[in-house]
């Protein structure tokens, strides 16, 4: 593993069509401690099978040390090197032709905060941002005020108010962020739910991966 950038060489698993014939394209980050094999199980449950899924391993099965809340530094270079390895992602689909528009990132837990970050760094018009139990990361007094819009990008956050890992106020204070960079953000918080996701959750994400599917031609029923 290269110290320096320990995600960059790890392995990145797909299912579904080619990304280049798929009505849809989801980057799906695992949490910490998990693998993209179980990221990938949320596929099944969208039943979206023209959709495209790239998910990609982090090395140790996790993308960074530390609580999300903990001060940037605390986790790098983990940290950067992860955002790059979802950049490298982007710039592959791009490469071949799929438009920023046409992917969604999805991310549950460590990789909802993952997403969320990177979407927040990168702000343009995405095809949607699907946050299931997770925030945007640094310490508490964070201020995310990147350059850009978000263009009205679908962004769905889902998250239980009793999270031993993610503080309802995080998610909250995410929500408004996105918010006020242009997002089009649809916020649930269920009342005593675990770390774990949901029916409504699987339900709006569905929804917003339809929206880019309409839009290739492959309708939203």
């Amino acid at each position: 593993m290269n110290t320096a950038d320990p995600h960059a060489d790890q392995p990145v698993i797909a299912a579904g069509p080619d990304p280049v014939d798929a009505a849809a394209v989801v980057i799906a980050i695992h949490g910490r401690g998990a693998s993209p094999h179980d990221i990938l199980t949320l596929r099944g449950a969208i039943q979206r099978d023209d959709v495209a899924c790239l998910a990609p391993s982090a090395a140790g099965r996790s993308w960074y040390p530390n609580r999300f809340i903990s001060p940037v530094e605390a986790n790098q270079p983990y940290l950067d090197s992860a955002l790059r390895r979802i950049s490298a992602l982007v710039d592959g689909l791009t490469d071949v032709g799929v438009l920023h528009e046409h992917i969604v990132f999805m991310g549950f837990s460590q990789g909802a905060c993952l997403s969320s970050e990177f979407v927040a760094r990168h702000p343009r018009r995405w095809g949607g941002l699907l946050m299931l139990s997770g925030g945007l990361i640094g310490a508490p007094g964070t201020i995310w005020d990147t350059p850009g819009s978000l263009a009205g990008t679908p962004v769905f956050i889902g998250c239980s108010d009793v999270d031993e890992h993610i503080p309802k106020s995080r998610v909250e204070e995410s929500a408004d962020v996105l918010r006020r960079m242009g997002g089009d953000v649809t916020l649930r918080i269920y009342p005593g739910m675990g770390h774990t996701v949901n029916a409504d959750e699987v339900s709006h994400a569905r929804r917003v991966i339809d929206l880019v599917r309409g839009k290739r031609g492959a309708g939203g029923a």
